[in-house]
């Protein structure tokens, strides 16, 4: 008589139970699916990107053997070139804003040291600038009133340290006027903070203080030659003069007296003070004129020291 395997009808049964449950399942699924809203139909043109931007292209760079074997000037050139391109759509590009610096130089008139302006391209050499300006000499209108200069070509600053600047100056051909043309170089040096005084060759290091003596009695710092000036005029100087009292005219193109003013230096004779004052006119139309400093004399008021300054003169409204 055959034994019945253990359990065999109940592992039968499970089965059947297991394969109703998966074919219910997916009848279900299929059921799902079908009922599904349907994901057919146009979707309308595929999308493309934008297209890009119009720039201007950097020159090609090769790549591989050729670009290694280029030299460090030639890729800083081209990075250069490459930084130097403006953004797309910065508009076109501008050039960078450049600076100009007002010298002021001193020549020599009637013997005398006398003041004048030069505007030049910023520049770190301002000393050098200062000297070769001073060697070129007055402009045309400046020298048609008496400036000149002594200095020699081959003058130079060496160094500057410690405030001092050492220049070498060539001989020149009359030493009678050796201390004239120092004095215009220890002026015109000195106007920058970083000079103090100068020193030629071995001799001890000077100051303005030491060359005073080779100033007129009323110097005119402001305006200068060839100005053109508007109404009032600031008139601004330095004077060792009787009372520290400094007079001031302005002349029209036919010498006619326009207006006149007066004031005090911050000093009084035997010693140089500052003096600045404005002085208002009135004239029509823009014309040639003159602006003068002077002393009046206590003896008979007449005008002595006399500075004077031709400029432009613009009308008044």
């Amino acid at each position: 008589m055959s034994r019945r395997p253990v359990g065999g009808p109940q592992r039968r049964r499970r089965g059947r139970s297991r394969h109703r449950m998966a074919g219910a399942a997916a009848v279900l699924l299929i059921m799902t699916v079908g009922c599904a809203p349907s994901r057919s139909g146009a979707l309308g043109p595929a999308p493309t990107a934008p297209a890009p931007a119009t720039t201007a292209s950097a020159p090609a760079v090769p790549i591989g053997p050729s670009t290694a074997a280029a030299s460090p000037a030639a890729t800083a050139a081209s990075t250069a070139d490459i930084s130097a391109s403006p953004p797309p759509g910065a508009g076109p590009a501008t050039s960078p804003r450049h600076t100009n610096l007002t010298l002021e130089l001193w020549y020599v008139r009637h013997g005398r040291l006398a003041p004048t302006r030069r505007t030049r391209p910023t520049t770190v050499a301002t000393s050098r600038l200062a000297l070769t300006e001073l060697v070129a000499g007055p402009s045309p209108a400046e020298a048609t009133v008496g400036l000149v200069t002594l200095l020699p070509a081959g003058v130079e600053v060496s160094r500057i340290a410690a405030g001092v600047a050492v220049v070498r100056m060539p001989d020149a051909p009359d030493p009678s006027t050796g201390r004239l043309r120092e004095a215009q170089v220890v002026y015109t040096l000195t106007q920058f903070p970083t000079v103090r005084q100068v020193a030629f060759g071995t001799a001890a290091p000077a100051g303005r203080g030491d060359y005073a003596d080779l100033l007129p009695a009323i110097v005119v710092t402001h305006p200068v030659i060839g100005d053109r000036v508007t109404s009032p005029v600031t008139v601004t100087g330095n004077a060792d003069v009787f009372e520290a009292t400094v007079s001031v005219r302005i002349l029209d193109a036919a010498g006619r007296q326009l207006a006149t003013a007066f004031t005090t230096a911050t000093c009084g004779i035997g010693c140089r003070g500052d003096y600045r004052l404005a002085v208002g006119y009135r004239l029509a139309r823009e014309q040639p004129g003159t602006i003068e400093a002077y002393e009046v004399s206590g003896a008979d008021g007449s005008r002595t020291k006399l500075v004077s300054v031709p400029v432009t003169l613009a009308a008044t409204q």
